[in-house]
């Protein structure tokens, strides 16, 4: 069970908002959005990979404290599509060797008729 961020208290990890403190841990009430915050010392900016490119258009930018765009930086980035439908080679090579062995058993189904 995670804690809340601001009372510590154990919370649901599904819950918009703590039942105790009342802080919203997800962005604008929606359960999808994360809502990121930074510890009472710092501020999210100087670790942001959108900070480091520039790209980052947030008004409170450099000192956000809260952030639902936010991404750490040499966090591990999300999957391309090419990363999650990779073939391995031994599935392509069967898939040719499979094709050839069809072609075989065509060619004698042919050749007896």
């Amino acid at each position: 069970m995670p804690a809340c961020p601001q009372c510590n208290r154990p919370i649901s990890s599904d819950a918009i908002s703590c039942p105790h403190c009342h802080v919203p841990l997800k962005a604008h009430g929606h359960p999808g959005m994360q809502l990121y915050r930074a510890g009472e010392d710092g501020f999210l900016c100087p670790t942001c990979v959108y900070d480091a490119d520039g790209s980052c258009n947030f008004p409170k930018r450099p000192e956000a404290k809260s952030c639902t765009l936010y991404q750490k930086i040499g966090a591990s980035q999300a999957l391309t599509p090419q990363e999650i439908y990779r073939v391995p080679w031994w599935r392509k090579v069967n898939r040719f060797w499979l094709g050839i062995a069809i072609l075989l058993g065509i060619s004698v189904l042919v050749s007896f008729l």
